[in-house]
């Protein structure tokens, strides 16, 4: 790298690797959004006998093996082993060379809790068997950093290396702050993400005492329904999903297929509850437009928003508000839909995901829809592509995330121009 780059230097993105409930790697996943796939069923994985909620979005034939070597695997949380593996499918997909200086390149993988069911296993094993049999890879198991660890070590990545654990804006935080690493020089590319793995004998039930989650449980594929008059809470969902951020001088002269461009980042705090959002959605509208002001991105030249859209009663009528707020008159024709209503609410790792779907959605020309928007909420008065995916022109495109806590973080991709 030359060390006479102008700063900030611009970011691109030139890799994908996707761990979902309705597919594994970006073509499977993406092709699945777009057909309106539901990944949400009868929970398998564990015994929901007397559980409220007994339904969830999981990743269904997950073989760590194919990602990493199987004594690493039995040493991460099923949350690591996703992170890990959407770091090494975001590297093969950037055909990122095997010789790079590795002081160079980091990872930044958040997630929102991090390995809640070792937790959850091993305080069981400590109240049934005794302290002596506690795991010893209990701790580096269970902590939410261990996923950006793990991808560090099984990539052999010396830049920076970090985690962010804000609840379920984790990864759209980290994919901005690995963003400025970037910008800034520190790093000439970035694995940045997140990865999170809920759907277990706590998450579950700890979730549905909070009154979050949706109690369709009759009708597993339509009870997330972001937006809809009928909306009841949110599904529980897992995964990960991981970007190749590219410096991009340094992508071009390796001749690196280019997705698409980071262009802005915004973050904001409500400063107002624990978990329920600021109604009037101004903090987190603020942290849209601070983000497309960023990008240098007019609120008219805005075309597509993956929204945080969890399909709670509160927080899809805020984050309406939200978009209204940051884009005025433009938000009438702004496109808006949230793909958790197919692959649940991933917590920690549903900003890289909803992060991953649109930058496909510039690189396709295709914008997934919100499925089960069948009796819309008068509160909810935007274009959220019902049902039925929509072939468009998309130049820019953002994606929101809001956390427990008051965390409002939004980022803002574009075409890439030559």
């Amino acid at each position: 790298m030359s060390a006479k780059l102008a700063l900030p230097r611009r970011v691109v993105v030139t890799g994908i690797g996707v761990v979902s409930a309705v597919g594994v790697g970006k073509d499977a996943y993406f092709s699945a959004l777009l057909a309106g796939v539901s990944g949400v069923r009868t929970i398998q994985r564990i015994d929901t006998t007397g559980f409220a909620v007994t339904i969830g979005a999981e990743v269904d034939g997950f073989e760590p093996e194919r990602y990493m070597e199987k004594k690493a695997a039995r040493r991460m949380d099923r949350y690591a082993q996703f992170g890990v593996a959407a770091a090494v499918m975001a590297r093969e997909d950037a055909a990122f060379p095997a010789d790079f200086d590795p002081y160079s390149v980091g990872a930044f993988v958040g997630s929102g809790i991090g390995g809640l069911d070792t937790f959850y296993e091993q305080t069981k094993v400590l109240l049934e068997r005794g302290p002596d049999r506690v795991n010893p890879f209990f701790i580096p198991m269970m902590i939410p950093n261990m996923a950006a660890a793990h991808v560090s070590i099984t990539l052999g990545l010396k830049g920076p290396v970090s985690a962010t654990c804000t609840a379920c804006a984790a990864s759209t935080h980290a994919l901005g702050d690995a963003f400025h690493i970037i910008r800034r020089g520190d790093a000439v590319a970035m694995f940045a993400g997140g990865a999170e793995a809920p759907i277990g004998h706590i998450g579950v039930p700890a979730f549905a005492a909070m009154r979050a989650l949706s109690t369709r449980n009759d009708e597993p594929r339509r009870a997330s329904r972001p937006f809809d008059r009928g909306r009841d809470g949110f599904v529980i969902g897992e995964g990960a999903a991981v970007l190749m951020l590219e410096e991009r001088e340094h992508a071009l002269a390796r001749g690196a297929r280019i997705y698409a461009e980071f262009l802005g980042y915004g973050m904001t705090g409500d400063a107002f509850h624990l978990s329920e959002p600021d109604a009037s959605g101004v903090p987190a509208g603020t942290a849209l437009r601070k983000a497309i002001d960023m990008a240098g991105v007019e609120p008219e030249e805005l075309d597509y928003i993956n929204a945080h859209g969890t399909s709670t009663p509160l927080g899809d009528a805020m984050e309406t508000r939200a978009v209204r707020y940051a884009l005025g008159d433009a938000a009438d024709r702004v496109m808006v839909s949230s793909t958790k209503s197919m692959f649940g609410h991933c917590l920690g790792a549903a900003g890289a995901l909803e992060a991953a779907a649109a930058v496909l959605t510039i690189v396709e020309g295709k914008v997934p829809p919100t499925i089960n928007l069948e009796d819309p909420d008068p509160q909810c008065d935007l274009d959220y592509v019902p049902n039925v995916m929509r072939t468009a022109d998309v130049r820019y495109a953002a994606s929101n995330s809001f956390g427990f806590g008051g965390h409002n973080a939004t980022i803002v991709f574009g075409r890439h121009e030559e």
